[in-house]
C-alpha cells in the first residue's frame, strides 16, 4: 500500500510505534473493531513508525554477530507490505517519529522520513513506542538502516576483538555474551565445567548478586555455569562508574577500545564494550504530566488508558506502566486494549452501554516466564513457574528466536479471530 495522506473526512485511529504493540493493534482494529461501527467508512486507521521495517528484536544478540544466522527476509518485514491487505481508506503507514503530542488539541506531529513535518488530529490514539536499548546492536531504536549500519561496523570490529566487556547481566547481556562466546571460542567438551584458556575473553558485569533477576538463583546459576563453558566470566555485586572515552558502545563510539571503570575501583580493558543494562522508554515527544517518575506513560493497569490524557487514549507496551516490559505480556494485552477501545468507539457513536458490553479488565501474570538461550544449544528458563529443560528454552527460543512465531504475528494471522 503506497503511503497515503490522511483523509480529513474521517475520524483518524493514530498508532504510534511499529512493533508488537502498535502492529498487532492495528491488525486487531482493522479485523475487528472498525467493521463493528455503525459507519465503518468513517474510520481510518494510521500506523506511525520510525522505521520502514519490523523486526524480532529478540533476535538481536545472535543477529548482530552475520546475517548468515536467520534468514533476513523473515528477522525484517516490510510494514508497507504488511498494509497492502487492508485499502488504503481503511489504513494508512507514515513513515517517521512522533515529534510532539498534544493531548489537549488532539493532535499528534510526525517528522516523517523523508517530506516536512505533518500534524495529524486524531480521533483516538494508542501510544507503542516501545523502547529503545543503550547499545544501538540490540534494538530497533530508529530506521532499520541504522542497525543494519550498527551491525556492520560491529563484525567489522569483532574480527580482531581481543576481549569483550558487557554491562548488564538480563537477557539481553546474557543473550549476546552466549551468543558471542559460542561463536569467538566455541564450546568446552561435556567433562569441563569452564573453558579455559578462550580465543577472546568476554566478561559481564552485574550489579546484582546473580545474573538474571527475574528467575529463580539455581536457574540463574545454571545460566552462569553454560556462559563460563564458552568463555564469558560474571563478575556480581558491582557496577560501571564510567566509561573512557565517553560513550563507549553506543552510537557515538561504538567499536572503540575502552576503559571500563568499576565502582570498586577497579578497571577492565575491552576491544569492544556492550551496554546491555535495560532499556529507556521512548516518550520524549510526551508532556511529562503523562509520564511516572521512570518516564513511562501512566497507563491504567486494568483497562489501558491513559486517564489524564482525556478520552480514547491508549498506551500498550513496553512504553506503559501497566507492566512489566515483555513480549508475551504485550500480546496477551493486545484483546482486552482492542475490546475497549472497540467499546469506547460504540459509546462515542451513542450505543447504549447495555448494548456494548462490559469494559474489559488486564491482569498481569507474575508467575516466574523467561527463556534466556545460552549460545545455539543451551538455555534456561521458567514458564508460568515451572522451570524449563534446557532443550525445551532451545526448542521454543533459542532455535531462532522466536521467528517461527512472527510471520503469523506480522501478517494479521495470529489476530483473526476475536478473543
Amino acid at each position: 500500500m503506497a503511503q497515503t495522506p490522511a483523509l480529513t473526512s474521517q475520524k483518524n485511529i493514530v498508532i504510534i510505534g511499529g512493533s508488537y504493540g502498535g502492529i498487532s493493534t492495528a491488525h486487531y482494529l482493522l479485523k475487528h473493531a472498525i467493521p463493528a461501527l455503525p459507519d465503518a467508512s468513517q474510520y481510518q486507521v494510521t500506523l506511525v513508525s520510525s522505521s520502514s521495517e519490523a523486526m524480532c528484536r529478540q533476535a538481536c544478540p545472535r543477529a548482530l554477530i552475520s546475517d548468515d544466522m536467520f534468514p533476513q527476509e523473515k528477522l525484517f518485514v516490510s510494514i508497507p507490505k504488511i498494509a497492502d491487505q487492508y485499502p488504503s481508506e481503511s489504513f494508512r503507514f507514515l513513515h517517521g517519529a512522533a515529534a510532539e503530542l498534544d493531548h489537549t488539541n488532539r493532535t499528534v506531529t510526525v517528522d516523517p522520513a523523508n517530506g516536512k513535518s505533518e500534524k495529524i488530529n486524531f480521533y483516538a490514539l494508542v501510544i507503542a513506542t516501545g523502547s529503545s536499548t543503550p547499545s544501538p546492536l540490540l534494538g530497533l531504536n530508529r530506521d532499520v538502516k541504522d542497525l543494519r549500519s550498527a551491525w556492520t561496523d560491529f563484525r567489522r570490529s569483532l574480527s580482531s576483538a581481543k576481549s569483550i566487556v558487557i554491562a548488564g547481566g538480563g537477557p539481553a547481556g546474557v543473550e549476546t555474551a552466549g551468543e558471542l562466546g559460542e561463536y569467538l571460542n566455541g564450546r568446552a567438551g561435556w567433562f569441563s565445567s569452564k573453558l579455559t584458556d578462550p580465543k577472546v575473553p568476554i566478561t559481564v558485569v552485574t550489579a546484582g548478586s546473580k545474573i538474571l533477576p527475574l528467575l529463580r538463583p539455581s536457574l540463574a546459576q545454571k545460566a552462569e555455569d553454560f556462559l563460563a563453558k564458552v568463555g564469558v566470566t560474571v563478575i556480581k555485586n558491582v557496577r560501571v562508574q564510567n566509561v573512557t572515552p565517553t560513550g563507549a558502545g553506543t552510537d557515538s563510539a561504538l567499536t572503540t577500545n575502552t576503559t571500563v571503570t568499576l565502582d570498586n575501583g577497579k578497571t577492565l580493558e575491552a576491544d569492544l564494550y556492550i551496554p546491555a543494562t535495560g532499556t529507556r522508554p521512548n516518550t520524549s515527544f510526551i508532556q511529562k504530566s503523562l509520564l511516572t517518575p521512570n518516564g513511562r506513560v501512566d497507563t491504567n493497569a486494568s483497562t489501558l488508558r491513559v486517564d489524564k490524557a482525556g478520552p480514547r487514549i491508549y498506551a500498550i507496551g513496553d512504553v506503559a506502566s501497566y507492566s512489566r516490559p515483555a513480549v508475551h505480556i504485550i500480546l496477551e494485552a493486545i484483546p482486552i486494549l482492542c475490546a475497549n477501545i472497540k467499546r469506547d468507539l460504540l459509546l462515542a457513536v451513542g450505543k447504549d452501554e447495555s448494548t456494548v458490553g462490559a469494559e474489559r479488565a488486564f491482569r498481569e501474570d507474575k508467575r516466574e516466564t523467561q527463556m534466556v538461550p545460552i549460545g545455539k544449544s543451551k538455555g534456561v528458563g521458567a514458564f508460568m513457574g515451572y522451570q524449563m529443560p534446557s532443550l525445551f528454552v532451545w526448542l521454543i527460543k533459542g532455535r531462532d528466536y522466536w521467528l517461527w512465531t512472527t510471520g503469523n504475528l506480522w501478517s494479521g494471522k495470529q489476530w483473526a479471530k476475536e478473543s
